[in-house]
């Protein structure tokens, strides 16, 4: 039985993460529960899952708990909250699908405890990829992709020479205005932002993925993950995202990893790794009922944010967490109704250039540039 500690619980993949587990009972069970705030969501969950330890948002929210739930659970909360249950004992594994830079140090603890990490949260590797990764090797813990593209590349890795690879290939849906020129987004709103034509999404990602920042991200991640440099990492707008990424190797033979469009395929091989097992809750893809596959280059100039990330990822030392708090800040505004959509890539941009960058910063040093970075985008919103 394999024990997991699960951040981000009542997000979406989060919930999903329980899907798996709850098709497979006699294989995984949950230790460790983080959620904010959202009590009636996780309520039936805590009843279901009985995991022994619960993190929360703040006090107010672990006291409303305490009156709802009887048990044995220990209910715990804030940041420290958050890596008790990252690090929690009894625990094999860390599932971290908690959204935001708030995944980093938790993350760290659990490397620190000798988990196996599987991980949703790509700004934990965004914003302190080096400490993240140094940390890993030293304490020999697998680091295991669970965002479908980086799940994709490595499994089109496995039982290959890694010094083979002379290409990652990133593919990306293009979001939801995807069909539509620049000059055309003066005014879309926040509904309209947040559906998403292939995926089902919280709403930070799919707005994300609209500006396609999701996919600059995924590079920076990906550069972390697969030490690849980027000048060898490429991003595709793939429409229908069956073919997840791709892995070309010296002989310009390539291998990719294709499927429906399911999350919870990554999260269970992450979960399984090396093995696999049944998943019942998926499709099956039948390429014939496909037709045509669509892939195009992407245009930097309708899609700056990719540019921005290149541009931030090659920089190194602080500049990735520096992109990453001001999106994080800028998109926040955006679907709050106090900036237009347009208005976020400016915003990063802007944060970019004012940041003097630190060489290879600590912990310390990476919070504080996030929140300096945060306090700047806010400064700059007449």
């Amino acid at each position: 039985m394999k024990k997991i500690s699960l951040l981000g619980a009542t997000g979406s993949v989060g919930t999903q993460t329980l899907a798996v587990i709850r098709e497979h009972p006699d294989v995984f069970s949950v230790s460790a529960f983080a959620f904010g705030a959202n009590i009636r969501k996780a309520l039936p969950l805590i009843r279901e899952f009985k995991p022994e330890l619960i993190a929360v948002k703040n006090k107010a929210v672990a006291d409303r708990l305490h009156i709802e739930l009887s048990g044995n659970s220990k209910v715990v909360y804030g940041p420290e909250g958050m890596i008790e249950a990252a690090a929690y004992g009894p625990s094999d594994m860390l599932v971290n699908a908690v959204l935001g830079s708030i995944g980093l140090e938790p993350t760290l603890a659990a490397i620190e405890a000798g988990k196996t990490i599987g991980l949703a949260n790509k700004e934990t590797l965004v914003t302190g990829g080096h400490l993240v990764m140094e940390q890993a090797k030293r304490r020999n813990v697998p680091v295991l992709p669970i965002d479908s593209e980086h799940s994709a590349i490595f499994q089109s890795l496995q039982g290959q020479d890694k010094s083979a690879v002379t290409r990652l290939i990133l593919t990306a849906s293009g979001g939801t205005f995807r069909d539509r020129r620049r000059d055309e987004l003066q005014d879309v709103t926040v509904a309209d932002a947040v559906q998403h034509p292939n995926w089902s999404m919280g709403a930070k990602i799919t707005v994300d993925s609209s500006t396609m920042m999701n996919k600059g991200l995924e590079v920076i991640e990906a550069h972390w993950l697969f030490g690849v440099p980027y000048d060898r990492i490429e991003t595709l707008i793939h429409r229908e995202s069956i073919v997840h990424s791709l892995v070309e190797y010296a002989d310009h033979s390539m291998i990719a990893q294709l499927g429906v469009p399911s999350m919870l395929v990554p999260i269970q091989y992450a979960m399984t790794y090396p093995s696999r097992l049944e998943l019942k809750q998926t499709k099956r893809l039948n390429l014939w009922e496909m037709g045509t596959l669509h892939f195009q280059k992407v245009d930097l100039k309708r899609y700056p944010a990719v540019a921005l990330a290149y541009a931030a990822g090659k920089a190194g030392g602080s500049m990735p967490t520096v992109l990453n708090a001001a999106n994080e800040t800028a998109v926040d505004l955006f679907l709050d109704g106090k900036i237009r959509f347009l208005d976020i890539e400016p915003l990063v941009g802007d944060a970019l250039d004012h940041h003097q960058i630190i060489a290879s910063p600590d912990l310390d040093a990476i919070e504080e540039a996030d929140r300096r970075t945060r306090a700047f985008v806010h400064s700059r919103i007449k």
